[in-house]
């Protein structure tokens, strides 16, 4: 009798426990996901924009870039138009290391024109 008592004592304390650590743990997950999808978009939204150009960024953008100066910002202007970002490195407009600490900050975008002086 004592065994049985026991028993349903310790199902019910299982029961308890477990509605009051999935509660707590379900409030905790819906309140998580919901709030990091607002802020990976905002966090994504600000690179994309901030995007420049190589085919027709001018002058002062090139150089606010990091590592970018006017000598580099010239040399990359006058080596339009670029089919690829990495195209900067492979015809040895600017080093690795340069290349390396603006990758991310920078697109190469194919105009009409630019696709028809390459053919």
């Amino acid at each position: 009798m004592k065994n049985r008592k026991l028993v349903s004592f310790l199902l019910v304390a299982v029961c308890a426990v477990m509605f009051v650590a999935t509660d707590g743990f379900a409030k905790t997950k819906k309140a998580g996901p919901a709030k990091t999808p607002a802020t990976t978009a905002a966090s994504n939204a600000a690179p994309k924009a901030a995007l420049v150009d190589l085919n027709t960024a001018s002058k002062a953008e090139l150089v606010a870039l990091p590592g970018v100066g006017d000598a580099y910002a010239q040399k990359i202007i006058d080596g339009r138009p670029y089919l690829r970002k990495d195209q900067l490195v492979s015809k040895n407009i600017v080093p690795q290391s340069t290349y390396d600490k603006f990758k991310a900050l920078v697109v190469a975008n194919q105009s009409k024109t630019a696709v028809k002086k390459q053919s």
